[in-house]
């Protein structure tokens, strides 16, 4: 008896890219096989316009599991291949047309010949292939306008794939054909969808943890792990830069008006940010704010952070409101990580009264007060770096290496 014995893979927006339709085919793939690496004898082939995943005896479920989180695909379907002989093709479709799960009383064939030398054009194969299905099924009849089922056959040149149903894929684009951004990871329900959407986008992303022991315990650090592992989910391994920021911001509350510490702590963390982006290469940033949402992410805040780094922030929550992120973040499964209530060095020292609207010109005359290039540089220096997703053990990296 015939069965699924492939997946048939459809692009999105991948498919209009032009020039480097090739560059970006080649990393879905690569992202594709991340994604099933753990079904060893299942191959990916690469065709114009198509990708087949070879099941070779794999569960076909459990296979396109995760691919539903691997980004470029539009969709995908099981399919059965058939060689390119009409006997064969019809009998294929008949198969796939009786183990297809569900409601089965009305069909259409969608049959596409994009193999031209094949001696029967679509329009024939529909007939031949429909009246096959009729002839040895009971109860069954045609419906082209709303089809219970509709068995799709592709003729290629390397053989025939027939689907029926499809099962729709994230969209977006392959994650890396979009650069590479460092993304400020704080542990919230934040900065992890907006990983996500980065990663949508095409962004491959490394992430900056700020970590203040002992006000911050190494459950919250935990946690930010977590997070992260969770992200390789969706487009390959991701590298942590895990900062020690405890001396710092002890020199913030020591030596800043508390309606300014909030804004300064700001700036401290996307100059660190920035010089471990410009050490590995990557040419922007990204973070969790939303416009609005607390008092350092009005846009007098943005503006007045933003100074003291030249690099673009990219900011995908910037118009949604929280109810709509708290839904992607359930969605990705990111949810129940970041409500855990373990404090982040955002919430310790946490002035009553940040101001709003901080001025440049203040902010400036603030740092002043203290020497804090010091404390940059040391925790740059200082920063741990983790790679989670290799398929292998998580792996250490002091930052010392890097410079």
């Amino acid at each position: 008896m015939m069965h699924y014995d492939h997946i048939l893979v459809r692009y999105g927006e991948l498919a209009l890219k032009g020039k480097n339709r090739t560059e970006f085919e080649n990393k879905l793939k690569r992202n594709i096989q991340y994604a099933i690496q753990d079904f060893s004898t299942a191959k990916v082939k690469k065709t114009y316009g198509r990708m087949m995943i070879e099941l070779n005896n794999e569960n076909p479920e459990k296979v396109m599991e995760p691919l539903k989180h691997v980004f470029g695909l539009s969709s995908f379907s099981l399919a059965m291949k058939s060689p390119n002989e009409i006997e064969q093709i019809k009998e294929t479709a008949l198969q796939a047309f009786l183990q297809h799960d569900g409601k089965k009383r009305t069909f259409k064939i969608n049959a596409r010949r994009a193999f031209k030398p094949f001696p029967i054009s679509s329009q024939e194969a529909n007939q031949i292939i429909g009246g096959h299905i009729l002839s040895n099924t009971e109860d069954v009849t045609v419906d082209v306008h709303h089809p219970d089922i509709e068995v799709n056959v592709e003729i290629r040149e390397q053989g025939t794939y027939v689907t029926c149903g499809r099962v729709e894929g994230s969209g977006g684009l392959p994650v890396g054909t979009a650069g590479k951004v460092m993304l400020m990871l704080s542990g919230g329900i934040d900065s992890p969808v907006a990983g996500y959407l980065a990663m949508k986008r095409g962004a491959e992303i490394e992430a900056v943890h700020f970590h203040s022991p002992p006000y911050t315990n190494e459950r919250a650090r935990k946690k930010v792990e977590d997070l992260t592992e969770m992200l390789t989910t969706f487009g390959g391994p991701v590298t942590l830069h895990v900062v020690p920021f405890t001396e710092l911001q002890k020199a913030i509350h020591a030596n800043i008006h508390s309606n300014y510490a909030m804004t300064i702590m700001r700036r401290m963390m996307l100059r660190i940010t920035e010089q471990i982006a410009e050490n590995q290469n990557i040419k922007a940033l990204a973070n969790g704010e939303s416009l609005g949402q607390v008092a350092s992410q009005t846009l007098e805040s943005m503006h007045t952070i933003n100074e003291v780094t030249n690099l673009p922030i990219l900011r995908p929550l910037v118009t949604m409101d929280k109810q709509e992120v708290i839904e992607i973040s359930e969605k990705i499964g990111t949810y129940p990580i970041s409500i855990l209530p373990y404090e982040d060095c955002c919430t310790i020292f946490l002035p009553t009264n940040s101001v709003t609207k901080p001025r440049r010109d203040k902010a400036s005359r603030f740092e002043e007060a203290f020497e804090f290039q010091s404390y940059v540089e040391e925790a740059v220096a200082n920063t741990e770096t983790i790679t989670f997703g290799s398929g292998q053990q998580k792996t250490n990296q002091d930052m010392d290496d890097l410079l």
